[in-house]
């Protein structure tokens, strides 16, 4: 095991994820994340000179459409299905007094 996890680690994670782990519980989140570590550690060990770093699973660039600008809709059109307008702007009720 690559670092030893403790009980003060596992109780400053259990502070932070407001988690209240019974005795089980504990033994087995050190457990597990003690084993993380050592499958991070094996895989810090492995030489990847020369590898192309993978920013997505699939060759596939973009599946859908291309991106194309359209022009949108006028101040006016918009206000024109508002409740409700005030200077160029929506007229909402109050939420706060």
């Amino acid at each position: 095991m690559a670092q030893e996890i403790t009980d003060e680690m596992v109780d400053s994670l259990e502070i932070l994820a407001k988690l209240d782990l019974s005795g089980e519980e504990r033994k087995r989140v050190k457990r597990d994340l003690g084993q993380m570590l050592d499958y991070i550690g094996r895989m810090n060990r492995l030489d990847t000179e020369g590898v192309e770093p993978l920013y997505h699973v699939t060759s596939q660039v973009n599946v859908f459409r291309e991106d194309e600008e359209e022009g949108s809709a006028g101040r006016e059109e918009i206000l024109a299905g508002a409740p409700e307008a005030m200077e160029g702007c929506f007229r909402v009720p109050r939420t706060v007094e």
